[in-house]
């Protein structure tokens, strides 16, 4: 039996959350430094687009995609075991989170594999489906930690997730309507030039949701440390 208060399982989506950061922040800097990008809000996917910081960005979002996948079904295992006692949720509402994170973390991999000027409209589905579902996955995480309350969950960090949730969907809207209205495709984009604005609002936009991300996840470790057996 695998008991989710072991140091390994808690440890989980803390590695997740500082596999994530890294490979964000060192391929930016890797790009930037090279020259390839201007450090001003690139978007995430300018950062991990030519070599030498292509090669860094494909294999650690590819992990960070992996270390995801493992820490949802995780979850998956945790809420149904405390389910069991309590039936705050649905079994079949879990494993539709699940899926939906699923599907999150196979856009995570087409964006790392895809890159962005190469197969630009393969790379641009896989990130609708990474985000997209990071969104959705994030929210319905949200109201089942409220489902759970007080037993499993405080209503502080209920607050926080919903909170962090919020921000991320109202941030997904204005990247996707933004990017829509960029008529080029290109990694280079420096102020007044045409489609810079778009550019801009829709790369902090972007940001915001992927960081929204990795805080949602640093919450989830807390959790991972309750003392149950899951298998």
């Amino acid at each position: 039996m695998l008991l989710c208060c072991m140091p390994g399982v808690a440890f989980v989506p803390a590695l997740l959350v500082c596999w994530s950061s890294a490979a964000f922040i060192i391929s930016y800097v890797i790009a930037v430094l090279a020259g390839h990008v201007e450090p001003l809000v690139p978007y995430i996917s300018d950062t991990g687009t030519k070599p030498p910081e292509s090669g860094v960005f494909g294999f650690m979002i590819n992990i960070s995609a992996l270390l995801a996948s493992i820490t949802m079904y995780i979850r998956y295992l945790l809420i149904e075991k405390q389910n069991e006692s309590s039936h705050f949720v649905r079994s079949s509402c879990n494993m539709f989170t699940l899926c939906v994170g699923l599907m999150g973390c196979t856009g995570m991999g087409i964006v790392a594999t895809f890159q962005e000027l190469a197969v630009p409209s393969v790379h641009d589905i896989g990130a609708l489906v990474a985000f997209g579902s990071g969104v959705v996955y994030i929210t319905l995480q949200s109201i089942i930690s409220y489902k759970s309350c007080p037993r499993w969950n405080t209503y502080f960090v209920c607050h926080i997730r919903m909170a962090i949730s919020a921000i991320s969907c109202i941030a997904f809207v204005p990247m996707i309507v933004f990017a829509s209205k960029i008529s080029m495709t290109k990694i280079d984009w420096t102020p007044g030039e045409k489609d810079y604005t778009y550019h801009f609002m829709s790369a902090i936009c972007e940001w915001t949701v992927a960081f929204g991300f990795i805080f949602f996840f640093l919450t989830f470790i807390r959790d991972f440390q309750v003392g149950i057996y899951i298998f």
